[in-house]
């Protein structure tokens, strides 16, 4: 493991613990030159999943690019960074569990407002109008209202 303060290759193990509910394995290293100290982060290796956009086009699924959605629905809210990652953990654990490699950006979205709607309204109606791609205000509407009605 490649020392981030002095670029060195080798360390030695000074600590392991389970992280994440045994997702991840985090290890508290130290460098054998410089001799300080950083904390690295094991996870399984798994398939990668391909999303398919709405062009067509195939990219590999990358979580930074959910957790800046979520993160953005849920700006100024009362939602912490926890839930937020709770909720990535969850989209992620469904896609890693399904028998599918790929997956379409709308499945996601979906995944994504299922979860914001549990966790905060407003954010879940932020996500809904960027992701629904609300053409005028009746649309926008029609989402208010069905969300009123399962109350």
């Amino acid at each position: 493991m490649k020392c981030p303060y002095c670029g060195f290759e080798e360390s030695k193990v000074i600590d392991s613990r389970s992280a994440d509910d045994g997702e991840r394995i985090r290890r508290r290293r130290e460098c054998l030159k410089c001799s300080k100290r950083f904390t690295t982060h094991e996870v399984i290796e798994t398939v990668p999943i391909m999303v398919i956009k709405r062009d067509k086009s195939r990219e590999q699924f990358d979580r930074n690019k959910l957790m800046g959605g979520l993160l953005k629905s849920c700006e100024k809210r009362p939602v912490s960074l926890s839930q937020i990652e709770t909720m990535a953990d969850n989209i992620e654990t469904k896609l890693q569990s399904s028998l599918d490699r790929e997956i379409t950006s709308n499945a996601i979205g979906e995944l994504a407002m299922e979860q914001l709607k549990n966790v905060d309204e407003v954010a879940y109606v932020r996500f809904a109008s960027v992701y629904r791609q609300f053409k005028d205000i009746n649309t926008f509407m029609e989402e208010l209202n069905k969300l009123l009605s399962e109350k």
